[in-house]
């Protein structure tokens, strides 16, 4: 299958048409779907109608996405299509208006066939919901496809479209890229617009930490994405050799245990940057206590995604600790900060292992095997928290593959503004890695 890019490329060449791709991408998800349960809201009439009003000229040539047919999460506004989140109550749910995002997408040529599955309320690493069931790794059927953007990374995996919008507050861009094989952006926070991506029916601000941001089958999509979608202009990656790239490899976290396999991939990441000739260090003094960034991080991620409630025995968080949360996302943003000043990416773990069997229990009393060893499953948030408490861009790649042959992917952290920085070291790590 073309990338997104290349899609663009072949129409605007007049070697295909946006109703051909159209198409050709209904035709796999047709085909592949059934299977997977990763396009959950279909919308192939409308999108055929868009494919051909750009064959007719709506969309100017050089449109960066002409005539690339994809898929978005469904939580995202639509207009004619439900946004539920996974709640039952809101199945019937139709937004006015797309979400700004979506209108990105659409002026630049893209064209929209459906939505893809997610949990309730993007609450789980997992993507199975009462209203459109449970969606199927794309290389394990028996195995999580990742959530909450599991349903995009499934449809990109099994090659049903080249692109697809997701989100992420707890590693719901980056887990579902690394279980699934595929390529995932968080970007720096607020970089992105989230109207339009809010609970059903809702029109308030922001959820704090949560991130809106794409997923691809390749790198150079990811970066185009990121670009036409993002509120104002990102910095560019400096133009760097392998042996230029200065990381720090990340390994260990004082609160989340680690597969001797996937531990494995990373330390062949490292290894591969040192041979080429990069600075690569495996630990440094300049790193925040990881164990308070992540007690901070569990804490602010549980008021945001409960918005204040009373929320598992603990009371109402009161006005002072928000405030003295807000204080410590600052004061941590700085040590991190300070540490980009001595290296280009942080190169960490995306989770214990490879995809989890599917499993419905709770998410505060689920557990997790690694190396046979019995864990807290909850104790895996640590790892995208490093990213998500200061608010820092994180790109998911693929870089191998465990014993069961299911994909092992990292996520490559680089400073704030920086996320065509962490595009491209994650883009060196994956070319150094599958070499």
């Amino acid at each position: 299958m073309l990338s997104a890019l290349q899609t663009a490329a072949t129409v605007r060449a007049g070697q295909t048409s946006a109703l051909e791709q159209a198409e050709a991408a209904i035709a796999r998800i047709e085909e592949l779907n059934p299977s997977l349960n990763a396009v959950v809201v279909k919308d192939f009439d409308r999108a055929r109608e868009q494919a051909r009003a750009i064959d007719a000229g709506a969309a100017p040539k050089d449109a960066p996405l002409l005539g690339v047919p994809m898929t978005v999460k469904e939580s995202y506004d639509v207009v004619g299509l439900p946004t539920s989140w996974g709640f039952v109550e809101h199945r019937d749910f139709m937004p006015k208006r797309d979400a700004v995002l979506v209108q990105r997408l659409k002026r630049a040529g893209a064209v929209i066939l459906g939505k893809t599955n997610v949990p309730v309320g993007l609450a789980d690493l997992q993507s199975n919901n009462p209203i459109y069931g449970r969606t199927l790794n794309s290389h394990d059927q028996s195995r999580s496809a990742g959530g909450s953007s599991g349903g995009s990374a499934v449809a990109l995996a099994s090659g049903m479209v080249p692109l697809e919008l997701g989100s992420d507050i707890g590693g719901s861009i980056r887990t579902p890229a690394a279980f699934n094989g595929v390529w995932g952006h968080k970007p720096t926070y607020d970089l992105l617009s989230s109207t339009g991506h809010h609970f059903p029916g809702t029109d308030g601000a922001r959820v704090a930490l949560g991130v809106c941001g794409p997923l691809a089958r390749e790198p150079d999509d990811l970066a185009a994405a990121l670009e036409l979608l993002a509120d104002h202009p990102v910095l560019p990656a400096p133009k760097r050799g392998p042996d230029e790239w200065r990381v720090l490899i990340l390994a260990d976290h004082p609160e989340a245990k680690i597969s001797s396999e996937v531990r494995g991939a990373l330390t062949k990441v490292g290894d591969a940057f040192a041979n080429a000739g990069a600075k690569v260090e495996h630990g440094s003094d300049l790193l925040p206590d990881l164990s308070r960034q992540h007690r901070n991080y569990m804490h602010m991620l549980n008021i945001a995604m409960s918005r204040g409630a009373a929320m598992g025995g603990r009371p109402v968080p009161t006005l002072a600790e928000w405030f003295e949360l807000g204080d410590a996302q600052a004061r941590n943003l700085r040590q991190w900060q300070a540490l980009f000043e001595q290296f280009d990416a942080v190169i960490a773990h995306n989770f214990a292992t490879t995809a989890f069997p599917h499993d419905d229990t709770p998410l505060a009393d689920r557990r997790l095997l690694i190396d046979g060893e019995d864990t807290h499953f909850a104790t895996q948030f640590a790892w995208p928290g490093l990213a998500t408490f200061p608010m820092l861009p994180a790109t998911s790649v693929p870089v191998g593959k465990g014993a069961d042959g299911l994909p092992i992917g990292v996520q490559v952290i680089a400073d704030r503004y920086r996320d065509h920085t962490a595009i491209a070291a994650a883009r060196a790590a994956h070319d150094l890695v599958w070499s």
